[in-house]
């Protein structure tokens, strides 16, 4: 069974999570959006750039909570 939660290390995940998380989405939209003005695409293919490109960013940021937490342990032994 885990042992105690450390709520140091939660809310540092949390927090760095959030801030990296909110880079990642915004770089994704605007490279969406930056790809779909350039190659002249319709609305929606533009769209479905961006939805990809979002999808991406939300796959790192869990890559990125797992790693953070591995490194910084949520529950101490």
């Amino acid at each position: 069974m885990a042992g105690r939660m450390n709520t140091r290390n939660l809310i540092t995940i949390v927090s760095v999570t959030i801030l990296v998380g909110t880079e990642i989405l915004g770089a994704a939209l605007a490279l969406g959006w930056a790809l779909g003005g350039v190659f002249e695409l319709s609305g929606l293919w533009s769209r479905v750039l961006i939805g990809l490109f979002v999808a991406a960013g939300l796959y790192a940021m869990v890559k990125f909570f797992r790693h953070a937490a591995a490194v910084e342990p949520i529950f101490d032994k």
